[in-house]
């Protein structure tokens, strides 16, 4: 797929964050969290994927431009541990996006809501030190540190009684405005 950059500054007026449904989305997501959590943050050395990633649902934040989707600009990833147990991971948005939207946010927001719709009864992650901010503003309690990947990280729970069930697989985002289903 052939896209396009604008000649200026393009900040988009939607976004859409959904569950991945094409090759271009997942490929996408995968770049994306290589250029975070490897070239960025050098957690990894040249690819981030694991085990997680042959169950795992992919969640991504698509930029839209004009109403048709453009690029991936942030990821989330979401597996089942064990019956009603999810854990999401590798939470990731370009640098440029940080802070539009409240892309972030929505993805946490969407990967809980999502999950809870498959049964989810607890929600984990690994969240690294830095983000644990974020987490506790959504509603997730701190269940301790542990070192992932030598890096510090906060074992965290969501509290699902604060985060709707997401049956849709996609909700649509205007800056400005809540997600919409």
């Amino acid at each position: 797929m052939l896209l396009l950059q604008p000649p200026f500054d393009f900040f988009p007026g939607e976004y859409r964050v959904k569950r991945v449904t094409s090759a271009w989305e997942l490929a996408a997501c995968r770049r994306l969290r290589q250029a975070v959590f490897c070239a960025e943050q050098g957690i990894f050395l040249a690819d981030d994927g694991d085990a997680a990633d042959a169950r795992a649902i992919s969640i991504a934040a698509v930029a839209c431009m004009l109403g048709i989707a453009d690029r991936v600009v942030g990821t989330v990833r979401i597996h089942q541990l064990e019956p009603g147990l999810w854990q999401g991971s590798r939470l990731a948005v370009e640098p440029d996006f940080r802070g539009v939207a409240w892309i972030g946010s929505e993805l946490i927001r969407h990967a809980v809501g999502s999950a809870r719709a498959l049964g989810c009864a607890r929600f984990i992650a690994k969240v690294q030190e830095r983000n644990a901010p974020l987490f506790r503003r959504l509603h997730w309690r701190d269940l301790g540190e542990t070192v992932l990947h030598g890096r510090a990280h906060r074992n965290m729970e969501a509290d699902l009684a604060a985060y709707a069930l997401r049956s849709a697989p996609e909700v649509a985002l205007y800056p400005g405005l809540r997600a919409v289903a």
